[in-house]
């Protein structure tokens, strides 16, 4: 079945600097999440839970391996009409400049969506952990007669101030909006929300970045070019003259916005009840299907530790970790508090046995890993110590990158044997 009401525009972000090095070389919905994903199939599955099977990836830096991992994964029957495109930033006779924000990316992009028939233009970002059920925002909008729909998350007292915080009245329809309002002003703020948010003191309804807009007032909304971002011009300037709903969500939803709270999202999967559900079958997860073999484990101590498909593990212990694909761990190695995002492909026996590769991809024999982040098809060599924490200063070399105390280790990187940060 396919929701032929609705067509799904993620909206992948800009340069992604908050999450730099790992969007040194890739967009931000690129960036491999849980061992094995990417950003963007948390949107994508969403939407295909939801019936929602047309979809476009709005994006405009390091889109090539985002094209790649979308191709390789997306496959819908030649007899659907069901598609996932990624749109790059590109200049025509009407537009020469890059996206300005998010509502310019939809502005510069929207030729392409009227070519397709919808009545709903659902809108999401292609930088959080969610899973929600699109079907019921969705009817929610129509049986309310809504002209927009903005998914709303109750958040308190501290939180409340990095977000745009809505007000809204008995019939949840929203009255008025702030843009991360100081913590004088929250007083005035506060929502009506379930029992069990009331509890832990969320009273405060914040915007997810998630929005559905009936098809002819975006169109209408999209023509005025000095208007560039959805948060701080569009639905501030449209509630009272446009009537807006509240879709209240209370389960679990992370914004992947910097670097330490893309590593506590990745770290939170090694949970007994992680509140990111992998394993709920109604909520799947999609990505690239590889083909690759089970992972092969020997003589290790596992504590709270997610491993994914293809590995080649002897490690001494692992210890509230993510071990990516392909990812291969040497004897009497110790990781602690790590997500290792494994490697592209397996180097070969004989490669292994000769000379020419003189550090293994992967992780060698004898290291100590705690508080890291190591990127794609690293090399660490033989006895590195690596121990993150906030006694590290801030800091950047051509391998490694320190933020928050967090050690992130580049794509490609070679760490050489003995080396300690």
């Amino acid at each position: 079945m396919i929701n032929n009401d609705v067509l799904a525009i993620i909206l992948g972000g800009g340069q992604g600097s908050r999450l730099y090095p790992l969007t040194a070389e890739r967009s931000k919905p690129a960036v491999p999440i849980a061992g094995k994903y990417r950003l963007v199939d948390i949107p994508i599955s969403n939407c295909i839970n939801s019936d929602i099977k047309r979809m476009y990836v709005l994006t405009q830096f390091n889109s090539a391996s985002l094209n790649r991992h979308i191709k390789n994964t997306y496959h819908f029957s030649f007899f659907s009409y069901a598609f996932v495109d990624v749109l790059a930033a590109e200049q025509t006779m009407k537009s020469q400049d890059w996206f300005k924000g998010t509502a310019d990316a939809i502005r510069q992009s929207m030729h392409h969506f009227l070519n397709h028939d919808f009545k709903y233009a659902l809108i999401l970002s292609g930088d959080q952990l969610y899973q929600m059920n699109f079907d019921e925002m969705i009817n929610a909008h129509r049986d309310s007669g809504a002209e927009i729909t903005i998914a709303s998350l109750p958040v308190n007292a501290k939180d409340a101030t990095s977000f745009g915080i809505l007000k809204t009245n008995e019939d949840s329809i929203i009255t008025s909006f702030i843009e991360k309002p100081s913590s004088e002003k929250l007083k005035d703020w506060t929502s009506e929300v379930g029992d069990e948010m009331k509890s832990q003191g969320r009273h405060y309804l914040a915007s997810m970045g998630i929005y559905i807009f009936n098809r002819d007032l975006l169109i209408d909304l999209m023509a005025d070019p000095d208007t560039n971002d959805f948060g701080k011009e569009i639905i501030p300037q449209s509630i009272d003259k446009h009537k807006t709903l509240s879709f209240q969500y209370e389960g679990y939803w992370t914004d992947i916005g910097n670097i330490e709270s893309f590593f506590e999202a990745n770290l939170d999967l090694t949970a007994d009840i992680p509140q990111f559900n992998l394993y709920d079958r109604m909520k799947r997860i999609y990505t690239r299907a590889r083909m690759l073999p089970t992972a092969k484990i020997s003589g290790t101590s596992m504590e709270k530790a997610v491993i994914a498909e293809g590995c080649i593990i002897h490690a001494a212990k692992i210890e509230r970790s993510v071990i990516g694909i392909r990812s291969r761990i040497g004897d009497e190695s110790t990781v602690i508090n790590t997500y290792m995002m494994g490697s592209d492909y397996y180097e070969t026996l004989e490669e292994i046995e000769s000379d020419e590769i003189n550090i293994l991809m992967g992780i060698g024999e004898r290291c100590f890993i705690k508080n890291a982040i190591l990127d794609k098809n690293c090399r660490i060599g033989d006895d590195v110590r690596i121990n993150g924490g906030k006694h590290l200063e801030d800091i950047e070399t051509d391998n490694y990158f320190v933020k928050d105390g967090i050690v992130v280790i580049k794509k490609n990187a070679v760490i050489p044997k003995g080396f300690t940060i």
